[in-house]
This record gives C-alpha cells, sequence and structure tokens, in this order.
C-alpha cells in the first residue's frame, strides 16, 4: 500500500467528510492544496471542458490521463483521479496508467454510453481493478441511479453499492444524490457514501447524516469560468475588469 493510498482511504470518516473541491489542472491544484485540503481530486467534466472535449469519455484517455499527471505532480497530498468509465481499457492496464502517473484511488462510473452498467458486471469489473491494484489505490465506485433517472434510485443505489463494496470499492458514490435521501443511503450502504453538496444542504447537514466524502463536480470549474465571463465582459464595454476603483 502507498502512503497516499492510506492516508486517503483514512480520510474517509462518516460523520467528518473529506471534502474535496474538485480540481481540473496544476493551477487549480495548488489553489485548492494551499487552501489546506488534506487531498486533492479531479473532475472529469471539468478536465474534458478544459482540454476542449465533452465529458462522458469524450475526451481522449491519454490527454485525460496527462491533465491528471499535471495536477499529480504539483500535489504533496493524495490526489484521486475521476477515471470515467475506465476508457475501455483492462482492468489491469487501467491500474498501470493510474499508478504510473502517482494516483492516490480514482472514480469508476456504471455508465457507459448512456446506459447504466449490469450491476452484476459492473462488480466484476471493479474487483478485477481491485485485484490489479491491492490497496494502492482507493477505488470510488459511482451509482449512477440518481443521474440515470432509474426507477427508484435510493434502493437502487444501495443495491448497487452492496455489489461493489463486496467487489472491493473502498468507497460508493451515488453521485447528484439530494440531501433527503442520504440518510438511507449511508444506513444501506455498508461502506463510506460519497455525496454531492447540493443546493438546499449543508455540510454540517451532510456530515450529521454520515456522509464519510463531500465532492462538487465540475462546479469550482464553471465558478472560475463565471469569473472569467465577468472580467471579459468589462474589457469589452470599456469598464474597469478589477471591480470597483
Amino acid at each position: 500500500m502507498t502512503d497516499n493510498a492510506k492516508r486517503l482511504r483514512e480520510l474517509h470518516r462518516p460523520g467528518d467528510p473529506l471534502l474535496l473541491p474538485n480540481v481540473w489542472d496544476a493551477g487549480s491544484a495548488k489553489i485548492v492544496q494551499e487552501a489546506g485540503f488534506p487531498a486533492l481530486a479531479t473532475a472529469s467534466a471539468a478536465v474534458a471542458a478544459s482540454l476542449g472535449y465533452p465529458d462522458h469519455e469524450g475526451a481522449p484517455a491519454g490527454e485525460m490521463f496527462a491533465a491528471a499527471g499535471r495536477v499529480i505532480r504539483v500535489a504533496t497530498v493524495p490526489v484521486t483521479v475521476d477515471a470515467e468509465a475506465g476508457y475501455g481499457l483492462q482492468p489491469a492496464e487501467l491500474v498501470e496508467r493510474l499508478l504510473a502517473i502517482g494516483a492516490a484511488g480514482c472514480n469508476l462510473e456504471d455508465t457507459y454510453a448512456g446506459e447504466l452498467a449490469e450491476p452484476g458486471a459492473q462488480a466484476e469489473f471493479i474487483a478485477a481493478v481491485r485485484d490489479a491494484a491491492g490497496d494502492a489505490l482507493v477505488i470510488n465506485a459511482r451509482a449512477d441511479t440518481f443521474v440515470a433517472k432509474a426507477p427508484d434510485p435510493v434502493d437502487g443505489a444501495i443495491a448497487r453499492g452492496r455489489l461493489y463494496i463486496e467487489a472491493g470499492a473502498d468507497c460508493v458514490y451515488p453521485i447528484t444524490a439530494p440531501f433527503d435521501a442520504v440518510p438511507a443511503l449511508v444506513a444501506g450502504i455498508p461502506g463510506p457514501v460519497n455525496v454531492n453538496n447540493m443546493p438546499g444542504s449543508s455540510l454540517a447537514d451532510l456530515a450529521a447524516a454520515g456522509a464519510a466524502r463531500v465532492s462538487y463536480g465540475p462546479m469550482p470549474y464553471l465558478r472560475a469560468l463565471d469569473a472569467v465571463k465577468e472580467f471579459a465582459g468589462r474589457v469589452l464595454a470599456n469598464e474597469n475588469p478589477y471591480g470597483p476603483a
């Protein structure tokens, strides 16, 4: 087990969650790290967009790994990499490429080409990634029932989460789950649960509900673009782009 993977695993504490304002390049990584966060996470949507590609494996795998590698190069804390659905790589190759750039963990989503994976098949994939990685990667297994608008998304995420934990995942990520679903997810999934800090919820509420990890996805990137848009608009309007004098 690498020290970074060990540390990242230890940071998943139900009730005292690991907070991850997701990053997309070396600059954003340095800002978040310098703010004092104990780990970093990339967001595939933000990384792909910054490279000029759509999300959901629209960017070449090599470019995504290279971008994550630049984040890891400037990091002095563990970095978990959003590896989407694995880019069609075999588990051993996926693990090899993640470890080669120094990743301490990875996200693995269970949506392929817009369709939810069969849970048993996804569990087998996760088990194969675990076998290839040993303890060297923290696997955050997404359960996409909410984002895919599946029937009974809470029960579906719990069922998938149970399979994924049994297969070797360290954490389960029912992405975009609303706050009112979090207590049931935490109670039903026998392992750490990663949630989003959605509008209308607070970090205190998520911690009290038992979340072990809180992510922000592409929101920091989108906020950064808003700042650039405002700056550019002020320049175009011959206004002071630095705000009030």
